[in-house]
């Protein structure tokens, strides 16, 4: 797209309210644009409505009228978890609209440059850990994007000498044309959102399309454990500062010594090397290193969460960042709500809520972040897959309660598992009394000394609202036991 400035007195349709849609029509509309918001929810739903009609921005609700995209229409404002088999993208697409989503406009006004973090899982404890190291090191950060703030609000907000750091899904990627990044984060890749974007290869194109407008002024983080991402590395015009725990490498952020890929499951060992974070930089002639902090430090237990530090300190270090300044914020860091955010203790018995967890490869990090006997709560949206890389795993478990579209998916996996202690819950009246159940089953297996985890690999859309949602009736079903 364009400048919005670029579309004052023309017609742009804003498809979608939530937060990011009441953002990017109000920046329109502040420019001058003619916007029309239209959401197939009825009015009574959409509570946002009755603030832009008081502004003067046309908005119609509970359908979508057959000439919304019309000849006149130069822009679709597309909220990202529209699919783009809707009707009026479909009409946008056949009229020659150019659709993009709220990043892209926001992108063209950001005073600051732009951290953008993107990946199939750890994007919102990356993002945030980010935003506190920047905090730390006096550098003036504002986190958006996926995360809550939208992109369209944190442009207007953020400080001139400071950065923007934003979640972005592939959603929200694959409407982007001009969108770059000054350093750019592509965390891991794995099987997910296929429902949306029809298989794997349009997943991928839309993450990578956080790359495609760098130039060698700007810097490409990457997983160098991921197969993609490795792929991928040879292809980027920006410069690199990889991340890994596996592999020491020439220029990056890493672990010494590096951790055994191989075993999964850090409680096989009773004896774990002492592990450091450790930076080296493509100037270092010698290949000399400075040796951060201790793995043990970090205020945020797994493997994953290693790597979610990792990925954070290059990104910080890109942006100026002294790496002796990071050490203390990484310490305090305690995680974000939902993701494997420790509850409470219930006579003996320890909870976890990590209802942010929506795919099975994130569940899995989790169980083996966890030191004890766990009874799992999983199940939620199906998506269509067969649960079958949850099968080695299930083998860890004392028990599962599953609930949700996929439970019997689950239960046939954890069958195969040979876990014997398998409950399946039938819906209750409604999702806040089927999940309170599933907690209080979880609670009569579990015997002092073991861990009940709600990580449920699956997406909450069947049941709730929202992750978000899902976790806290897990807590208060947790507290209230």
């Amino acid at each position: 797209m364009n400048h919005p400035s670029t579309y004052k007195n023309k017609r742009v349709v804003v498809l979608g309210l939530a937060r990011s849609g009441v953002s990017v029509a109000k920046l329109f509309h502040k420019l001058g644009a003619n916007v029309i918001v239209n959401d197939k929810k009825d009015r009574e739903s959409c509570p946002e409505a009755e603030e832009l009609t008081a502004l003067g921005i046309s908005v119609l609700c509970g359908y979508h009228p057959e000439d919304l995209i019309n000849d006149e229409t130069v822009l679709l404002v597309k909220n990202p978890g529209i699919p783009y088999t809707a009707p009026p993208v479909q009409q946008a697409l056949d009229k020659g609209v150019e659709i993009v989503t709220e990043v892209e406009a926001a992108y063209w006004l950001s005073p600051t440059p732009i951290i953008g973090i993107t990946g199939s899982n750890g994007k919102t404890t990356t993002t945030t850990l980010i935003g506190k190291l920047l905090e730390a090191s006096g550098m003036k950060p504002i986190v958006a994007g996926n995360i809550g703030l939208p992109l369209s609000d944190a442009v207007y907000d953020v400080d001139k000498d400071g950065w923007i750091v934003a979640e972005l899904s592939s959603f929200q990627l694959k409407g982007t044309t001009a969108f770059r990044p000054h350093i750019a984060l592509l965390l891991n890749l794995a099987e997910t959102h296929l429902d949306y974007h029809g298989g794997m290869e349009d997943y991928v194109a839309s993450k990578v399309k956080l790359f495609a407008n760098q130039t060698s002024e700007d810097t490409a983080v990457l997983n160098w454990d991921d197969p993609v991402c490795r792929l991928l590395s040879p292809k980027l015009k920006a410069k690199q500062l990889p991340f890994s725990l596996y592999e020491r490498i020439e220029a990056g952020v890493y672990i010494e010594p590096p951790y055994i890929r191989e075993q999964a499951d850090e409680k096989a060992s009773d004896v774990v090397a002492r592990r450091s974070i450790v930076y080296r930089s493509a100037n270092n002639d010698g290949g000399d290193e400075i040796t951060i902090m201790a793995v043990d430090n970090l205020g945020i237990p797994g493997r994953h969460n290693a790597a979610n530090a990792l990925a954070a300190i290059a990104a910080c270090i890109a942006a100026g960042a002294s790496p002796e300044g990071l050490v203390k914020p990484l310490e305090l860091f305690k995680g974000v709500e939902h993701r494997l955010e420790y509850v409470c203790e219930r006579e003996g018995v320890h909870y976890y809520n990590d209802s942010k967890a929506t795919n099975a490869t994130a569940s899995t990090m989790s169980i083996r972040s966890l030191k004890g006997p766990i009874v799992l709560v999983a199940g939620g949206l199906d998506r269509g897959s067969d649960y079958m890389e949850l099968l080695p795993v299930f083998r860890e478990l004392k028990a599962l309660v599953t609930l949700g579209e996929t439970k019997d998916k689950l239960a046939h996996v954890a069958e195969l598992a040979g876990l014997s202690k398998v409950q399946v819950v039938n819906a209750e009246k409604d999702a806040e009394s089927t999940l309170q159940q599933a907690v209080k089953q979880a609670a009569a297996i579990a015997e002092p000394g073991d861990i009940v985890l709600l990580s449920p690999a699956c997406a909450s859309w069947d049941m709730f609202a929202s992750y978000e949602q899902r976790g806290s009736i897990f807590k208060q079903s947790a507290h209230t036991l």
